[in-house]
């Protein structure tokens, strides 16, 4: 078994009634992309609290970076021989970790994609996460209302995830693209738009000094950038320390998807325009209680109704708001920060 990296475990004594299947604690695995990014260590901690607040006992998992595939395979190994009874599961290759995913199920373990769908979406047993597309669409309509007629000659750097697609990255992507106005090309990848405003395209493995490499990477192609659409929010800070770098971090527009605490602030000082915020421990928290119900008696996840995935939720997160753009202000933004 390969050595799994940031591994931990939460055990808990005390048992509650509805926590036991057939006599013996539910035992469920949170397997993230990172344990550093600020996202995926909330929804750790929204796991872990509800686990103990059911009595449950789960394990933990992460990558060393955003894509790291190899370890979450491993992961996955390591909670079927556990004998878990569910895969919570952000998956850092949506489509190349779907035979181990049916390798857990064929072992009779429900998985739950949170965050990233699977490709197919259906690989998975349920999917628990935010409209990633409505994410990127809120902030691509707040950016290009803000500027207003500008927009039409807008110079757009796009800072993107991995060079991997589909994920939740081509989602936010393609989202803002077409909240802005621009036409999309195949809306399952990003970087085959032709409109003239995309200055291009870069990755930034979702962390700061991505997003600050990525960022100088697309200044060296036009100087003269005034938006930015940032994957999440490290890369956005990664993205305004170049900038300033540049002597641009007051005359270019920063836009992000999280809506995590550091984020809200970072809209608060100005740094960031706007971010959609999305709830990583509501997700995981509903998600341990649906390994629950099927430890208990069988019971599949529900799905919101008229999606092909449990919702949980986003909001567009500014203290400028913009006409036509519905909007919360960074003070209730604080109060839901996480989630």
């Amino acid at each position: 078994m390969k050595k799994l990296l940031a591994t931990s475990a939460v055990a808990l004594t005390t048992l509650s009634g509805a926590a036991f299947a057939d006599g013996h604690a539910i035992t469920a695995c949170l397997i993230t992309k990172t344990d550093t990014n600020p996202f995926f260590v909330k929804m750790k901690e929204g796991a872990e609290a509800k686990a103990a607040e059911l009595g449950m006992t789960l394990k933990s998992f992460a990558g060393k970076v955003d894509g790291d595939h190899e370890t979450q395979v491993a992961a996955i190994e390591t909670c079927i021989a556990d004998g878990a009874k569910g895969i919570l599961l952000t998956p850092s290759d949506t489509s190349s970790i779907v035979a181990s995913v049916k390798q857990a199920r064929d072992a009779g373990l429900v998985v739950i994609a949170l965050d990233t769908p699977l490709s197919p979406i259906d690989a998975a047993d349920a999917t628990f996460a935010t409209d990633n597309f409505l994410a990127g669409e809120l902030i691509g309509k707040w950016a290009a209302a803000t500027l207003g007629d500008d927009a039409a000659n807008a110079k757009i750097a796009m800072l993107d995830l991995a060079v991997s697609q589909p994920t939740v990255g081509v989602l936010r992507d393609q989202g803002f693209l077409q909240g802005f106005g621009i036409d999309l090309g195949d809306p399952n990848k990003w970087g085959d738009e032709t409109d003239p405003r995309i200055v291009g395209n870069d990755i930034t493995s979702g962390n700061e000094e991505g997003g600050r490499k990525a960022m100088e990477n697309l200044l060296a192609k036009d100087p003269e950038i005034n938006v930015v659409y940032t994957i999440n929010e490290p890369a956005a800070a990664g993205a305004y320390e170049a900038l300033k770098a540049f002597g641009r971090e007051n005359d270019v527009l920063i836009v992000s998807v999280d809506g995590g605490c550091p984020g809200v602030q970072n809209v608060k000082d100005g740094i960031i325009g706007a971010t959609s915020q999305q709830y990583p421990m509501l997700m995981a928290s509903k998600g341990v209680e649906a390994i629950a119900a099927w430890a208990k008696d069988g019971t599949k996840p529900a799905l919101t109704p008229g999606k092909d995935f449990f919702d949980t939720g986003v909001s567009l997160v500014t203290d400028k708001p913009a006409e036509g753009v519905e909007s919360i202000d960074v003070a209730k933004g604080t109060e839901l920060c996480w989630g």
